[in-house]
């Protein structure tokens, strides 16, 4: 997917011009990358060149990622990797009720075709290769980047880059989807009818088991539930009658994968190459490609951030080279393009200087040592190979299984993959409080000095610049004030009608996007044809099978749980909220789970609900203790607004704890505001913080009676 440009020689090179370059810039369709030069002369091929590198970025403003863009750029960057806000993920306007607290938090918002200018301003598309990781606004922002192009003077064909467009993992893992899954398929259907004939040297889908890991995936549900999705989407497609049998193939070809590196690095390295091997089979048996180019299964990457740590966080530094290992030792499944996090992201947004150091990484492995001299060094190994047989059979075991479901959309909809993923986290975070599974410094090792790296005033994070979301909303105030309500009018007509009447979504899309529509009328329209879809949670039917380890410690909560029910008359109730767009839900999922398992009754109804919500559902259940989950960086104003609706209606007395990636100097706040107890990612063991918890709601109760 690569292709070497000066500015990323081991000599550096700081010119923008010199990084973009056209003939250096890579569609992900080259078969073997050529080699650029020898090594040392007993090396008797060409080096290969090496993968698209790239940081995930953005944040505040569409400006100030723009100047993080160009920054990363001249400092030798081969690619951009958009991260959007969450009301940009979920359809929704800077303005709007649900956005409160989440613009610019997680990625940056673009509400218009003038903030994608912004975003794109002095970086020339047609030269360069975006990432953009969007899913169920998918059709809309590749809408908006083909429309900043076209302003740009760039031709459609010669763009290239991806959408994520994967929205089924969003169901299972991340939560930013919008509609139910058949016209959401339909949606991914669209635009990869339209890329193939208008933007060819796209990549449509990107489909994504990254976050499949992260929501507690084994490396065989990784495999078999992303070759399920991409499945459902190639059959979709197939079915449509939008592209002709003969064009079949070279659409195929266009499909790439988004995959997560855990530390685990040779299972990891062997999980890619069975990747590799079973699309390939996939793509031969069930599709009867015959070229070998279609069937090459071309993937990018994020190294696991799930690994990442809160406790000791210098350690990630080791910890992302590692999983980085495993997606480039192996040539033959060698990534296309790899994306590192930094060391401090469990602990909030990167800096410019952390983002650095992930990208001097990466350039260090590929320029300064010798691993793209060779072939692949793992061919032969007898231990490599029975491990990748291993998860090739178990994983189509699995895919069988969601066959005779019906495929990965009715495997979504009864809530099949949904459970078995929330079964394998608890799994994975019960071995980590038994000790079963180490991780240094947070269960094991775990004296320590103070980090030099977070003792600076900033806490060793970007903070978002409080004031920015009042700025969003002004310039998208704006910019509604001076467009053509009457082109706005009529191109939204249009993007109804041809919703409605099934004609591909993405030129009316373009139209919109000329015409000043923005985000959120778009997914407005679109949510008024298709309805809204609340996916099931996987919490009531996942099973609890406990070691006898952590039954011992769950005994006595289970005591003190029914000791305190008995005493208030009723059974203990918990209610689980996740305010605010936040779909990161494994937290909140496995809390609900624990408690249950405690003896908690639990009220959860999954994610994206308005502080409003969460009280209204409190005082209706009766609840004795709320538990807010948020890792988006809203947490302040969400769980601010909570409290004082709280107080308004009569429930100032019942306990609210609130858990996520939550700096100190913000859970002071907190705090100071009132809420009881606050958990970070440093709070490993679930058992421990629910007996805190039945202790809260027992001092609580006693104070209030």
């Amino acid at each position: 997917m690569a292709r070497r440009g000066p500015g990323l020689s081991p000599k550096g090179g700081d010119g923008y011009h010199r990084v973009v370059g056209k003939s250096e810039m890579s569609d992900m369709t080259d078969s073997k990358p050529a080699g650029a030069r020898e090594r040392d002369s007993s090396v008797a091929r060409e080096r290969d060149r090496p993968w698209l590198i790239r940081t995930y970025a953005g944040h505040s403003t569409a400006e100030a990622s723009n100047a993080l863009y160009r920054k990363n750029l001249a400092r030798g960057q081969t690619g951009l990797s958009v991260a959007f806000d969450l009301p940009t993920q979920t359809g929704y306007d800077s303005d709007h009720a649900l956005a409160k607290g989440e613009v610019g938090k997680v990625g940056v918002p673009v509400s218009h075709l003038g903030d994608m200018e912004k975003l794109f301003a002095e970086i020339p598309l047609e030269r360069m290769n975006t990432s953009m990781t969007i899913n169920a606004t998918a059709p809309w922002l590749l809408a908006l980047y083909i429309a900043c192009a076209e302003k740009q003077g760039a031709p459609r064909d010669q763009l290239t880059g991806t959408v994520q467009n994967d929205i089924i993992k969003e169901y299972l893992s991340r939560g930013t989807y919008i509609f139910p899954p058949q016209p959401s398929l339909r949606l991914i259907t669209d635009v990869i009818a339209f890329t193939y004939r208008e933007v060819p040297k796209w990549n449509p889908t990107n489909v994504c088991s990254y976050h499949l890991q992260e929501a507690g995936a084994t490396p065989v549900q990784e495999l078999a539930y992303a070759l399920a999705t991409a499945v459902a989407v190639l059959d979709s497609l197939r079915d449509s009658g939008q592209v002709p049998p003969e064009d079949f193939p070279r659409v195929v070809g266009r499909i790439s994968f988004f995959v997560n590196a855990g530390l685990r690095f040779i299972t990891e390295l062997c999980k890619m190459r069975a990747f590799t091997e079973l699309w390939d089979e996939i793509c031969r048996e069930r599709y009867g490609i015959t070229e070998e180019k279609y069937r090459r299964f071309r993937y990018g990457v994020q190294v696991n951030s799930l690994g990442l740590t809160e406790q000791q966080p210098e350690n990630n530094v080791y910890r992302i080279l590692l999983e980085a290992l495993a997606v480039t030792l192996s040539k033959d499944a060698r990534a296309r393009a790899v994306q590192l996090p930094a060391w401090n992201e469990a602990l909030g947004l990167p800096r410019p200087w952390d983002q650095q150091w992930s990208l001097r990484l990466q350039q260090i492995l590929a320029f300064e040592t010798d691993l793209l001299d060779y072939d692949d060094i793992f061919n032969g190994s007898t231990v490599v190979n029975a491990k990748v047989a291993e998860l090739k059979a178990e994983a189509r075991a699995e895919l069988a299984r969601i066959e005779e479901l019906g495929g990965a959309i009715a495997a979504v909809e009864n809530a099949y993959m949904k459970e078995r993923l929330v079964e394998s986290a608890a799994k994975r975070l019960e071995a980590i409080e038994t000790g079963a599974q180490t991780v240094v410094g947070v269960n094991a090792y775990q004296d320590s000095e103070p980090s030099p790296l977070t003792q600076g005033g900033d806490g060793g994070f970007l903070a978002v610049d409080p004031q920015a979301e009042a700025g969003q909303i002004g310039n998208l105030e704006a910019w509604r004030a001076a467009r053509d309500q009457g082109a706005v009018d009529k191109a939204l007509a249009e993007l109804e009608a041809a919703a409605k009447d099934g004609a591909n979504i993405m030129e009316p899309s373009i139209a919109c996007a000329h015409a000043g529509v923005t985000t959120g009328e778009w997914g407005e329209v679109l949510r008024r044809v298709f309805g809204e879809y609340r996916a099931p949670t996987g919490v009531g039917g996942s099973a609890a099978a406990h070691s006898q380890e952590e039954e011992d410690a769950l005994a006595p909560v289970r005591e003190r749980v029914e000791a305190v029910s008995r005493r208030l008359g009723r059974r203990l109730k918990m209610l689980v909220g996740k305010p605010g767009l936040d779909g990161h839900s494994n937290g909140a999922e496995q809390i609900a789970v624990r408690a249950r398992d405690a003896g908690f009754e639990v009220v959860y109804e999954g994610i994206r609900l308005t502080p409003a919500q969460i009280v209204g559902a409190a005082l209706e259940e009766g609840v004795h203790v709320i538990g807010l989950s948020i890792l988006s960086g809203s947490h302040v104003a969400l769980v601010g607004e909570v409290l004082e609706r709280m107080e308004k209606a009569g429930l100032g007395r019942v306990p609210l704890v609130a858990g996520g990636i939550i700096p100190p100097e913000d859970e002071a706040a907190l705090k100071k505001a009132g809420v009881a107890a606050v958990y970070t990612p440093k709070d490993y063991d679930l058992t421990a913080i629910l007996a805190d918890i039945v202790d809260i709601v027992d001092r609580a109760t006693q104070e209030a009676a």
